[in-house]
């Protein structure tokens, strides 16, 4: 006997998945179906999304503008904590699901909804950011993966294709695509297709956000970026929000060639997988940020924070961003970043994002101290037993082997 729901929020691009999902549920579960489209930056015409779902049968179509609230709660969020997924995985597509489930579960409170969807597959790493963030948010709320669902019988995108044209589906896709992209203000990621021989080199065309390192400008380009609590707040002396800030470094770094990354990583559910990233922007805010760090953060505090790297990155890739372990590592994280205040002087240049200097209001460097040129606040001497006692068990160890 097939469950019956009477209204269902659906996480809705407007691209062929979901809209075939949004008449699969209408027709196998008869219910109304909401699609929620969260703007955090993709690039869609919203206006042509919201027709796609209404000529599609949607009972109504919720878009809402996320990019600000995605920036500075989800993505800054990670930048304090240098967040980075093994060979350098920036966590764009990641950090984009909880932020997109977290909205679909406020429109369930405000609806009344019984269940939501999403178009995940079953092998993927999102069904599992996705449906984690559901019940974290609301526990008993109803889930439907229509890739698990036993009612469903697509098994690839030509039946897709067949079935939306049968319906009168408005989509753009095509069998002959080549690659899956997924696009939000921190990144864009490409996989599937082509891209699954790890062997293959990507399709020169296949980039948007940015040019080929050989064929960025000679001319390298200069910027400041002001950091304040961990957080980037002005380029140049120029105040932006955070949706603002990254758009603009997105777009310079994108044209000096800086934040392409192709990597095998492993997904959650246990298998390999190739993926193509660009991330611009968020490349050049995470050396700034480490460079300010270098000059304000005391020496057992960075290797403290970035011992825990691995486990927060961890977390975020696996989809536990509103768990009580994440919490309480962004709360110590956070506390180390009260003083993390400064500038940070960068050259970008064919694929390069280059240090150039950095400073701050709260630097421990101490040049008096460090300087080969003058003696400064420090005995030298001092050094001569410190370095006895550190050499201590060595020399047990050496004399116990004689």
């Amino acid at each position: 006997m097939v469950r019956r729901f009477s209204k269902v929020v659906l996480a809705y691009s407007g691209g062929l998945d979901t809209s075939v999902i949004l008449r699969w549920l209408k027709e196998t579960y008869k219910c109304d179906v909401v699609a929620y489209c969260a703007d955090i930056g993709q690039g869609d015409d919203m206006d042509e999304v919201r027709r796609k779902g209404e000529a599609t049968g949607a009972s109504q179509v919720v878009i809402e503008d996320r990019r600000e609230e995605f920036v500075r709660d989800f993505v800054f969020p990670m930048l304090r904590a240098n967040a980075i997924y093994e060979q350098g995985y920036l966590l764009g597509t990641s950090i984009a699901r909880p932020c997109i489930a977290m909205g679909q579960i406020q429109l369930v409170r405000k609806l009344g909804a019984d269940a939501v969807s999403h178009g995940a597959t079953g092998k993927g790493n999102d069904q599992v950011r996705f449906e984690l963030t559901y019940m974290a948010l609301e526990p008993n709320i109803a889930i439907i993966a229509p890739w698990r669902d036993p009612l469903w019988t697509f098994t690839g995108r030509p039946e897709l294709l067949a079935y939306a044209d049968t319906h009168g589906i408005p989509v753009t896709a095509s069998v002959e695509k080549p690659y899956s992209i997924d696009q939000n203000l921190l990144h864009i990621s490409f996989e599937g297709g082509v891209l699954e021989d790890p062997w293959s080199e990507p399709p020169a065309d296949m980039y948007h956000y940015t040019v080929p390192p050989l064929r960025a400008p000679d001319r390298p380009a200069e910027m400041e970026i002001d950091f304040e609590k961990g957080n980037p707040v002005a380029v140049d002396g120029r105040r932006m929000t955070p949706a603002e800030l990254l758009t603009y470094l997105n777009d310079v770094a994108g044209s000096n060639g800086i934040g392409r990354v192709d990597l095998v990583e492993n997904r959650y559910v246990g298998m390999k997988s190739r993926g193509v990233y660009e991330t611009p922007g968020g490349t050049v805010l995470q050396a700034a940020h480490r460079a300010v760090e270098s000059i304000t953060l005391d020496r057992e505090v960075i290797h403290l924070r970035d011992s825990l790297i691995p486990q927060y990155s961890r977390l975020i890739y696996f989809g536990y961003w509103f768990s009580p372990e994440r919490e309480l590592m962004q709360k110590m994280i956070d506390a180390s970043q009260e003083r993390v205040t400064g500038t940070v002087r960068l050259r970008l240049y064919k694929g390069n994002c280059i240090i150039l200097g950095r400073r701050s209001p709260y630097s421990l460097y101490r040049k008096d101290m460090v300087s080969f040129d003058q003696a400064g606040g420090y005995e030298q001497g001092d050094a001569t037993g410190f370095i006895r006692l550190n050499a201590l068990r060595l020399r047990i160890r050496a004399m116990t082997g004689k």
